[in-house]
């Protein structure tokens, strides 16, 4: 846990003043572009709007959440409670779950043909999952970065760290194909943690915050930034209990959003902010 609280004071310059601004002003809100910044990299700043709330578990410490074929399936942490799960969307209950093995913290959820595929924070280990029952297929022990978020980007996984960077993983032996800074009006933008893609970039929660942002998955500069900050009141009084969580489905059209912890999954629909507000 020391080890992922640093992070919190590496890297984060960018978006410290967006935390403290009030809603509304957000896009005021960042640092003066310098010289070298190209004010053509400037994100397109969006507000979300409640479609639906649906019931979510409030003991899950959400970690990796996705939906495929009608169901949610989510990934929870905590080392003695961390499982992968298949949960119906309209009531919020487990239809099928497994446990990530003991002493293991779990962490991101990506689909891969039809496996699930789960990393851990510190442990190093990779799992796989049939996505029919969510038995455990097959586990990988030696991946030498700590397991923050994971998704698929064409023919790569894409994982982070709790820093700047996404790495493209191979599907098989989680080899490295390439890395990407996640940048925003050119400064490094760290805290990536669950990820998802939507139409074409990767979505990103920035752990400890109310914000998501929408990376281009080529250069790594930030294209969008969500401010959820209105969902706030989605919390429980635990200080964990943070914005973690992006499901899309792609054939509806719905993005999904919830947190850890949270009693809540809501449906929301982007609403891009006017120059101004």
């Amino acid at each position: 846990m020391y080890k992922k609280l640093r992070v919190i004071l590496r890297g984060f310059i960018v978006l410290v003043a967006l935390l403290s601004a009030p809603i509304g002003s957000i896009d005021r809100a960042w640092q003066p572009p310098s010289a070298a910044d190209k004010p053509e990299l400037a994100p397109t700043i969006y507000d979300v709007k409640v479609v639906a709330r649906y019931p979510h578990d409030v003991s899950a410490f959400t970690q990796g959440l996705l939906w495929h074929d009608g169901a949610l399936f989510e990934s929870t942490g905590r080392v003695g409670a961390s499982s992968i799960r298949k949960v119906d969307l309209v009531t919020g209950q487990i239809v099928a779950s497994q446990k990530i093995p003991l002493g293991q913290f779990g962490e991101g959820l990506a689909l891969w043909n039809d496996e699930l595929i789960s990393l851990t924070w510190l442990d190093g280990a990779i799992h796989r999952w049939s996505l029919k029952d969510l038995r455990r297929l097959r586990s990988d022990e030696g991946y030498p970065y700590e397991g923050w978020g994971l998704t698929h980007f064409e023919d790569a996984l894409v994982a982070s760290d709790g820093s700047d960077k996404l790495r493209f993983l191979d599907p098989q032996d989680y080899s490295i194909k390439r890395t990407v800074s996640a940048t925003l009006n050119g400064r490094p933008v760290s805290r990536l943690n669950e990820l998802e893609l939507v139409d074409g970039l990767i979505f990103a929660n920035l752990w400890m915050s109310d914000f998501i942002v929408g990376i281009e998955p080529q250069t790594g500069v930030v294209r969008k930034v969500i401010d959820l900050r209105q969902l706030e009141g989605a919390r429980s009084g635990d200080r964990d209990a943070v914005l973690n969580g992006i499901a899309w489905d792609a054939e509806g059209r719905r993005l999904f959003v919830t947190g850890k912890l949270w009693p809540w999954l809501y449906q929301v629909r982007l609403v891009e902010r006017s120059a101004g507000q």
